[in-house]
């Protein structure tokens, strides 16, 4: 057994890590450029708009890929073990299939033409990928893979990329019979879960749920970078040295600092990642710090954080890449209650600030999801409500409709765009 250290050296160590942390974010943004063309890498799309990765995910950028396809949501029911379909002109449910253990996501594919249902069967070993037709909405024979929490794609579109959060692996496989290619370690990304990719294609950041951090993996030379925490009290060293003070301590102390507001103590959780539309800048979601953390992405540190609603969680781009829309979910817990103080946030992408704030009415648990091909709409599971929201993007009005048990990353199809990096639609 270890000596205990005096209580002042103790302290005192606990400010120079945390200083040392501080010390080595940046205190301001990233400063502006002038835009130019994007270099990518072997067999991405061009960026048409440098400054904005968004532009061709308009209302009226619909690709010739997508024709034909049925307008539906497809919501994937967690704990029940099916897909709920539903037909967002009526709001009704109209079908619903079985398919894997455990759905979590239902990802459209690179190329468009199909969209497959994430099984990951936490706790076991028959993971699954269930694929969809999207021009019959019916289900096609699930396929075995382990551990797929998560899917996203190549740049260029070789190459599945499969999250296994329980393995904390990246395993590439191909995207039509889903064999394995390689697989990229990620040791220190505990509950590796959702990303976002750089406008280039040449890196791609990955969020650690359950050690609050983040991993930046370099797609080119396929290894990982570096993985750092993320803070809301990225910029209070004062709060970081009482945080890392060893002991137990409750979830919530004083602050200090401030009179009569406290301090977390608990370690983040991150959730969803997004790029602002210029790329250079990475938003994270944290349930846990109930906002999002602003990262540099060439730099990969930390300057920034807002404030938007207990348990942030989705995020997703408005189609005109000005604002972007936060599902909190209402709950710090993974398994959180019914009738939690759900919202949505509206963050300008110019200001970095929260211009409108939707509560959910009666409570809800807004979890994962995206927006209706015309923008008009954005829809979201309720986790913990067993429902899903179709929220009015200029007003926050809600209608509710009834799903399965638990459901958690729908997707809403078809969406504009020219090919898909995955997730519940991260188009481009």
């Amino acid at each position: 057994m270890r000596k205990k250290l005096p209580a002042l050296m103790m302290i005192f160590a606990g400010l120079t890590v945390a200083a040392w942390w501080v010390a080595a974010q940046p205190g301001t943004a990233p400063a502006s450029t002038t835009a130019t063309r994007v270099v990518t890498v072997p067999g991405m799309p061009e960026v048409p708009d440098p400054n904005n990765l968004y532009s061709e995910t308009a209302a009226d950028r619909m690709s010739s890929a997508v024709a034909g396809a049925l307008e539906r949501v497809y919501v994937p029911n967690r704990a029940a073990n099916t897909v709920s379909v539903i037909d967002p002109a009526t709001l009704k449910v109209i079908a619903t299939f079985k398919v894997g253990i455990n759905p979590q996501h239902v990802v459209p594919s690179w190329d468009l033409r199909k969209l497959w249902v994430a099984n990951n069967a936490e706790g076991r070993t028959d993971g699954s990928l269930t694929p969809i037709d999207p021009k019959t909405g019916k289900p096609g024979k699930s396929i075995p893979v382990d551990d797929p929490y998560n899917m996203y794609w190549s740049p260029d579109g070789k190459s599945a990329i499969v999250v296994a959060e329980a393995y904390k692996r990246l395993d590439y496989r191909d995207p039509i019979t889903l064999k394995m290619q390689y697989s990229i370690a990620t040791p220190k990304c505990a509950g590796i879960n959702h990303a976002d990719f750089s406008i280039d294609g040449k890196f791609a950041l990955f969020t650690c749920e359950f050690n609050g951090s983040l991993t930046k993996v370099d797609l080119v030379n396929r290894r990982v970078v570096n993985t750092i925490k993320l803070s809301q009290y990225f910029d209070r060293p004062d709060a970081l040295a009482l945080i890392a003070k060893p002991g137990k301590k409750p979830k919530k102390i004083p602050d200090p600092a401030q009179p009569g507001a406290v301090i977390c103590t608990t370690p983040g959780m991150p959730q969803d990642v997004r790029a602002s539309p210029d790329g250079k800048i990475f938003y994270v979601a944290d349930m846990m710090a109930d906002g999002v953390h602003v990262v540099d992405g060439a730099s990969f540190k930390q300057f920034g954080f807002i404030a938007t609603g207990v348990g942030a969680h989705g995020l997703y781009p408005s189609r005109d890449g000005k604002h972007l829309y936060v599902a909190n979910r209402g709950s710090n817990t993974v398994h959180g209650k019914a009738k939690g103080k759900g919202s949505v946030s509206v963050i300008d992408f110019s200001t970095r600030k929260v211009i409108k704030n939707w509560p959910i009415p009666g409570g809800g648990s807004p979890d994962m999801g995206n927006l209706s091909a015309d923008g008009k709409y954005l829809w979201l599971s309720g986790r913990y409500d067993d429902e899903v929201y179709r929220i009015e993007t200029t007003t926050g009005s809600v209608d509710k409709i009834k799903v399965g048990r638990e459901p958690h990353g729908l997707t809403v199809w078809p969406q504009p765009g020219r090919y898909s990096l995955g997730h519940t639609g991260n188009l481009r």
